[in-house]
């Protein structure tokens, strides 16, 4: 097969201690601005990565010299003392007899919905299919294949030219041979992990097909296309409702944190392929800039190929068992994830967000009107008639839809102290609400 290279700004050196594998990519450039964090994460980044640190501390022209010496940790890493981390469990309320402790409900609040859920990911990491040499593949996946990431492996789509059905949910994408390496496989290991079989919920109807491959498939150029760049694969929700739409979004920060073993992770020079075949639309698009500066690709852009991976993420899925955002059953009486904080500000930040200055003391009050038949508040002309008695409150009347661009519904937002709106995927907003926001959800 020819072998066509694309993508070729990535150099990855492969070390391997033992079954550990260490991605290294030359020449870090000196524009430190493409690191592109909000500023309140710079320390957490430089702690967890003491090298790009050190070349900031030398180069006159880092713009982060006042972050350099601040001990921080997101929470997940080893040996993260709790004064340091980003954010501290709390749960003020009663727990309703979920724990015995205190203690247990703010332990189990933190692997729930905060960064104590990456720690626990990554503590499940095994290794499915080990390499020997440099030039082999690998995967490891956390348990049930909720994530998994591998190097140099082969996905075979040629059978996709074929298929006259629209592919979206499905389970039957590949089949036995149609993904793998050249790596030992741990199969035993692997089927005992595939044990959530659903579209959603895990990697499991795909890689349960996973196939040691005779030999190395870029090395002996057996795919028609090898990406170089680093690509994340992703099984989405529903892309119309804000709500099921940022579980994607929401779980592929979240893996980021998880696939955190390079500097470049957070990285938006990265490919993002969905796993279908509908050419993707939603009006929230805007928000894959903060993750990639290229297009979206679908099953499409490789129908008829073979197509072989040198860096591919399986991120987080949107409708895990006990996953997060979608059905999560948060212990009672908690507050304050460090994670979600930390996305709102990630994703404000990426998406260049306006946080306007304030030049009185009035309150800033939002209420979200519905366009829709149902769900609409019956007294909303009396509702904002009497809040606007107030001299102290300015108040906003919004309706988000598809006729006012996504960024400026999230910069409405940021700049409310109050936001009102009667139950329903909208509330989502409130993510992006400042930290001292109040919400009234009806």
């Amino acid at each position: 097969m020819a072998h066509i290279r694309i993508c070729n700004c990535l150099i990855p050196i492969t070390v391997y201690l033992s079954v550990i594998t260490v991605y290294l990519q030359l020449g870090f450039a000196a524009n430190f601005s493409e690191i592109n964090l909000p500023l309140e994460h710079i320390p957490y980044y430089f702690n967890t990565y003491p090298d790009v640190a050190e070349k900031c501390k030398l180069n006159e022209a880092c713009p982060y010299k006042d972050q350099l010496d601040t001990k921080a940790c997101w929470g997940y890493e080893e040996g993260c003392k709790s004064q340091d981390s980003y954010s501290i469990p709390s749960c003020p309320g009663d727990h309703k007899g979920w724990v015995k402790t205190k203690q247990d409900q703010l332990k189990t609040f933190y692997s729930q919905g905060d960064f104590g859920y990456v720690r626990d990911q990554l503590r499940e990491m095994m290794v499915m299919c080990e390499p020997t040499l440099l030039t082999d593949s690998s995967l490891e996946c956390s348990q049930h294949l909720r994530f998994c990431r591998g190097r140099n492996l082969m996905i075979n789509f040629t059978d996709l030219s074929s298929r006259k059905d629209h592919l979206r949910y499905k389970m039957d994408v590949l089949k036995e041979g149609q993904i793998g390496g050249f790596c030992q496989l741990h199969k035993t290991r692997l089927e005992e992990q595939c044990d959530q079989i659903s579209p959603l919920q895990s990697w499991g109807p795909e890689m349960r097909y996973f196939t040691a491959l005779p030999r190395r498939p870029i090395v002996e150029q057996d795919c028609d296309i090898v990406i170089e760049k680093p690509t994340f694969i992703m099984k989405i929700d529903a892309t119309v409702n804000m709500y099921h739409h940022f579980c994607d979004f929401f779980n592929l920060y979240a893996s980021l944190h998880v696939n955190s073993s390079h500097h470049s992770t957070f990285s938006t020079d990265v490919h993002i392929l969905i796993w279908e075949t509908y050419t993707y639309y939603s009006s929230f698009g805007a928000v894959w800039e903060a993750f990639t500066t290229h297009p979206i690709w679908d099953l499409k852009t490789f129908r008829g190929e073979t197509v072989c991976f040198k860096n591919v993420v399986f991120p987080l899925l949107p409708r895990m068992i006990f996953g997060l955002y979608y059905n999560t059953p948060i212990i009672w009486g908690c507050e304050k994830s460090g994670l979600f904080h930390a996305f709102s500000k990630h994703i404000l930040h990426r998406l260049q967000i306006p946080l306007h200055e304030r030049t009185n003391s009035k309150i800033y009050i939002t209420l979200l009107s519905r366009d829709t038949t149902y769900r609409r508040i019956l007294n909303e002309k009396e509702l904002i008639q009497g809040l606007k008695k107030n001299s102290n409150y300015v108040v906003k009347r919004v309706v988000y839809n598809k006729d006012i661009d996504f960024k400026k519904q999230l910069e409405i937002t940021r700049n409310s102290d109050i936001f009102i709106g009667i139950h329903g995927a909208g509330l989502t907003h409130l993510m992006f609400l400042p930290d001292w926001a109040v919400v009234f959800e009806l």
